[in-house]
């Protein structure tokens, strides 16, 4: 990136972005290629793979046929079917033996019930801090992000990271505190307060949020809290720090940014990429079940695997 002179900026927890666009990237790619004498044939259809007589591989494309020792399956996932996502490269991996692990659509909005929804859809584009978890045991996932709600359900970095570890009929757990002890917050702003509850609460959370709260909790928002009995609003501070909801689906792979799923690391050579079962036939990037977090980590995946691949082609190393 510096040697290209892309300026980029690091948010919290290690994620990298530009501060221009994508095409900065594309540039970049482009530009290495060219200097490592890359030919590129775009556009250009695979329309078939087949084991070669004497080893290697054979080729149909859209642009004649082609013959290589070595092949270097790079498809991506499902994810963005609009730019030319497919399963070919899950498809291949079956025809030659190799497990594939199902595929799903990750980081991605969660939907809900229009009809359980309805007390939350006009809050659609407000945006507040939570501490979001789902899954259990080694597969459980724990995030402290932004939280976004739409008219279908909920997105934001916070359900985008979470959607990985989510699985369909299984719930989502929502801290919208997570920084505040608010049942005692609440409790201690009874003493010699004439606020009313709505207003107390707005202190620490967005107000249109608030009223919405209110109104789904079924707690009076115009009660002086200091008419609140201590365990309404201890009630009320555990949902607030606990609601526990289960999504009914996602936005599907037309708005998840990667896939999960794809060819078992089980059947690649850690250090070259390679099956296990057919020599010369590698795997790289996100047609391999490796997903990682927002903020890069999946670019980060595919071009390690890519560079780990090609300097074992380089050097004629066998997995």
């Amino acid at each position: 990136m510096q040697r290209h002179r892309i300026p980029w900026h690091e948010k919290h927890k290690g994620q990298l972005f530009c501060d221009g666009s994508s095409d900065d990237i594309i540039g970049l790619l482009l530009r290495e290629c060219e200097a490592g004498g890359v030919q590129r044939w775009q556009p250009c259809r695979a329309e078939a793979v087949r084991a070669a007589a004497g080893g290697g591989f054979e080729l149909d494309t859209s642009r004649g046929g082609v013959r290589a020792a070595r092949l270097v399956v790079a498809t991506g996932g499902l994810s963005i079917p609009k730019i030319g996502a497919s399963d070919f490269g899950y498809r291949l991996a079956r025809q030659f033996g190799l497990k594939v692990v199902e595929p799903r659509p990750a980081l991605v909005p969660l939907t809900f019930d229009a009809e359980a929804w309805a007390p939350f859809a006009a809050l659609s584009g407000l945006s507040l801090p939570v501490r979001i978890a789902a899954g259990s045991g080694a597969g459980r996932g724990e995030f402290l992000e932004d939280l976004l709600f739409t008219h279908r359900g909920l997105s934001g970095p916070a359900i985008l990271q979470i959607s990985t570890y989510w699985r369909p009929g299984t719930p989502i757990r929502i801290d919208f505190t997570p920084s505040l002890d608010l049942g005692k917050v609440l409790v201690d702003a009874k003493a010699g307060s004439r606020r009313l509850l709505a207003n107390a609460l707005a202190e620490h959370l967005p107000r249109r949020f608030t009223e919405a709260w209110l109104v789904r909790a079924g707690k009076n928002g115009d009660l002086p809290i200091s008419e609140c009995r201590d365990r309404d609003l201890a009630e009320l501070a555990t949902g607030l720090r606990r609601w526990t909801l289960t999504p009914d689906g996602t936005e599907g792979y037309k708005k998840a940014e990667v896939t999960v799923g794809g060819v078992d690391t089980r059947e690649l050579d850690s250090a070259t990429l390679q099956s296990r079962r057919r020599p010369g036939l590698h795997f790289i990037g996100e047609v391999v079940d490796v997903t990682g977090w927002l903020g890069g980590y999946n670019f980060q995946w595919a071009w390690a695997s890519a560079a780990a691949c090609a300097r074992s082609l380089r050097s004629g190393a066998v997995g």
